[in-house]
């Protein structure tokens, strides 16, 4: 039987200008989900997007490649799958000076 587990990375959070959800260890799972749930948004213009980046140790990190859309929507969802990661995980972005984005980030982890 496979086993996952959800955790809840951000909640309630308001996202401005730079950003980074809480680092995660995950090396025991295979796969992960990175989901991002708007809860308000201003002034946030489509096409801004958040990387996910990997590290050995939950200090040093670098981009893995994978990115995601950010929702610009009350409500608006979206996600990123990740396989080969590591042991550490983390989603990180930037957004434009005026622009806000409340949520709720979720990591879904499985073996």
């Amino acid at each position: 039987m496979r086993q996952s587990y959800t955790a809840v990375v951000e909640r309630n959070v308001e996202w401005r200008g730079d950003f980074a959800v809480e680092p995660y260890e995950a090396a025991w799972a295979s796969e992960a989900i990175y989901f991002v749930r708007a809860l308000a948004v201003a002034n946030l213009p489509t096409g801004v997007m958040a990387r996910v980046q990997v590290s050995p140790d939950g200090i040093h990190w670098c981009d893995e490649g994978t990115t995601l859309e950010l929702p610009t929507v009350a409500a608006g969802l979206a996600f990123a799958k990740v396989t080969h990661f590591g042991g550490w995980l983390r989603l990180v972005g930037k957004l434009p000076d005026s622009a806000t984005l409340k949520v709720i980030a979720y990591l879904v982890l499985k073996e």
